[in-house]
């Protein structure tokens, strides 16, 4: 198994919505909540979103549901802004773990959420601070093309 870079996300970045998951049947209200943070408005029945929310959406889930699965309570799922950046900071109190990359499982194993974090966005990372795991992933705040910079 492969591991992430150890890394703080960028320090200037400052957040701009926070959300605390007990539970898997928060994510749904994470999802709706985050789209409307990231678009500035609810998302109407039978609207899609774009490329960019749709992305940090989808990673979201993924990193929440590995940390409620495999982590420890609460999850906390924080959507920060940095200039050109969105950062999507998903933390758990496991510090007994280090996240690694499921490279070697068959498909249906589970354990791709950091690949797909990987990648949907530009960046991924992890750092640990005394009393949480955090992994990170970034994400450019307009479509330009291709939210992958190779």
């Amino acid at each position: 198994m492969g591991s992430l870079h150890t890394s703080s996300p960028p320090p200037r970045a400052v957040e701009i919505r926070r959300w605390a998951l007990a539970g898997g049947a928060e994510l749904r209200g994470l999802r709706a909540s985050l789209h409307e943070a990231l678009n500035g408005h609810a998302l109407a029945e039978g609207e899609e979103l774009d490329d960019i929310p749709e992305r940090v959406v989808l990673v979201a889930t993924e990193l929440a549901t590995n940390a409620l699965l495999h982590g420890l309570p609460p999850t906390t799922v924080r959507l920060l802004r940095d200039d050109d950046l969105f950062i999507l900071d998903v933390a758990d109190h496991d510090l007994t773990t280090v996240p690694e990359m499921a490279e070697t499982r068959p498909l249906g194993a589970g354990g791709r959420g950091l690949q797909l974090a990987r990648a949907f966005s530009l960046d991924v990372g992890w750092y640990a601070t005394e009393g949480a795991k955090h992994i990170w992933a970034s994400f450019p705040r307009r479509d330009e093309g291709s939210a992958k910079h190779e």
